[in-house]
């Protein structure tokens, strides 16, 4: 059965357009990545588990802030690596520096024997929608797409 992730791409209203809220994904693969490798705070949803209810668990995990209103739905975003991610937008703030992710231990270096512990997500940062296009996974930029075209209507 194919994988399927949920995530909330929370977005605030300023006067020079929406801004969307990123995160950028922990450990020692994504420390010199940049430019493709943000991505909306998402994860693997449980079999059986409610979607909306999985990305809003997801979110408290991976930012350490609990998302509550009215969440738009984004619709299902098939990924070049054959994983779903359904994803819905809510409007909301969040403070960065308040970022608190879970932890993820990993063996580095390769092979070496040795375990680390590394946070899901080193960072967060808003980004204008043209921003977060250059930003974001590529198989996640119809996600911001389609919360561009819903705010402009």
């Amino acid at each position: 059965m194919p994988k399927v992730s949920a995530g909330i791409l929370l977005f605030r209203r300023r006067p020079a357009g929406i801004e969307v809220m990123l995160a950028h994904p922990g450990g020692p693969f994504w420390a010199k990545k940049d430019e493709g490798a943000w991505s909306i705070p998402k994860g693997l949803a449980d079999e059986g588990e409610d979607l909306l209810e999985a990305a809003k668990r997801e979110f408290l995990e991976e930012t350490g802030m609990s998302v509550e209103g009215a969440f738009l739905d984004l619709g299902a975003h098939k990924q070049p690596g054959g994983k779903t991610i359904v994803a819905w937008a809510c409007e909301g703030d969040f403070d960065p520096a308040l970022l608190k992710s879970n932890m993820f231990t990993l063996e580095w270096p390769p092979r070496s024997g040795r375990t680390a512990e590394f946070p899901e997500v080193d960072r967060a940062q808003w980004f204008s929608i043209d921003e977060a296009m250059v930003k974001i996974n590529k198989g996640q930029r119809p996600i911001v797409a389609r919360l561009s075209a819903i705010s402009e209507t």
